[in-house]
């Protein structure tokens, strides 16, 4: 993964890596497999289904709201051959709009105070990063499988469904970490109490289930309920540790699959078999989801410590604050245990912490 991320930033153009000899070809033993041409064709279409999309999300981050305080940090390949890149944003937001009040009108419930709560974060202002990602997929999918560029219903659907967990699992978090800001504005927590933010999110969970339901396809259904399961999951590694240093890192990747790539992982699997039956393209699409998830996150946590909590529209260094190790940490634990310091970074947190 270090590799890939430095070609990356280095502008390097992504390839396939070097074909290994399936069963059945020279210096590889096993019962033979299929035709060597049907194959590479195989492989070949698998191949520019995901270099489609990796090109459509290059420069995601540099349009993002914080594009201008990291610069330096998110270079992305440059175009090869004249190519030009298309803003993803852009391509996605012809599938996304209403999307806010699309959502708004699954949660058209009562009382008032409690309709009220689960509309707050859907207000518009935020990035949709899992939507637009999840729409894109689905295009990419659709134009592979029968050259279509338009994207179902249900796979819309599936974009709104993204989103709405997401926010469940954000007004949850807020419980959970005390915070006092989101996007900008007061949480759901500080405003109506945590008791009652909890409720909130459960709302939120419950319509998204029923317009999962409504897909009626229950291998999707399969799927995204799996996301519910992950974060729960993820909340419990994020209260516990690892001593040993070795696992601490594993440790803080599986928990920010679970809180963070799942999702999107799930979710582009989800699209993939609405729009196509190949079982290659649904891994693809699940690994696609899951890297990106999980750079995301990763991106994050190093935000979280090198910009300010008006620039993030949270506060800054929550995690630090509560004593959980994220990338930054772990990494600068690595390097004062290679200088020789005789405590590392997160040692020293923890007594602070306890003092």
């Amino acid at each position: 993964m270090a590799s890939s991320w430095w070609r990356w930033r280095h502008g390097c153009s992504w390839r396939p890596a070097a074909r290994i000899p399936g069963p059945g070809s020279p210096g590889r033993t096993g019962p033979p497999g299929p035709h060597p041409a049907a194959a590479v064709r195989a492989q070949m279409s698998c191949f520019y289904l995901v270099k489609s999309l990796t090109s459509a999300c290059l420069n995601m981050y540099s349009i993002s709201r914080l594009h201008h305080t990291t610069s330096a940090m998110f270079c992305y390949s440059k175009p090869q051959s004249g190519e030009k890149y298309t803003d993803p944003f852009q391509l996605g937001r012809r599938y996304l709009k209403g999307l806010y009040e699309d959502i708004r009108k699954e949660l058209l419930i009562s009382p008032m105070e409690l309709k009220e709560m689960s509309e707050y974060y859907f207000d518009g202002k935020g990035k949709a990063f899992r939507p637009v990602i999840v729409v894109l997929m689905a295009r990419a999918c659709n134009s592979h499988y029968n050259n279509s560029r338009d994207v179902q219903a249900s796979q819309r659907s599936i974009a709104l469904i993204a989103e709405m967990i997401h926010t469940a699992s954000l007004v949850h978090d807020d419980v959970i970490d005390d915070a006092s800001s989101r996007r900008g504005k007061h949480t759901v927590n500080k405003i109506w109490g945590e008791k009652k933010a909890v409720l909130a999110g459960d709302l939120i969970l419950s319509a998204a289930s029923i317009a999962l339901a409504r897909i009626g396809n229950t291998t999707v259904i399969s799927i995204l309920t799996q996301v519910i399961e992950d974060l729960v999951r993820g909340e419990f590694l994020q209260l516990g540790s690892k001593e040993n240093e070795n696992e601490r890192f594993a440790h803080y990747l599986e928990k920010t699959f679970k809180k963070t790539a799942s999702l999107i992982a799930n979710s582009c699997k989800a699209v993939s078999v609405l729009g196509c039956p190949d079982p290659v393209v649904h891994e693809i699409a699940y690994q696609y989801g899951k890297n990106v998830g999980i750079a995301f996150q990763l991106i994050d946590d190093v935000l979280d410590f090198t910009s300010c909590s008006e620039q993030m529209g949270k506060p800054t260094s929550a995690d630090l604050k509560l004593g959980l190790a994220t990338g930054p940490v772990l990494f600068a634990c690595q390097q004062g245990w290679t200088l020789g310091v005789p405590q590392n970074p997160l040692q020293r947190h923890r007594k602070g912490l306890q003092a």
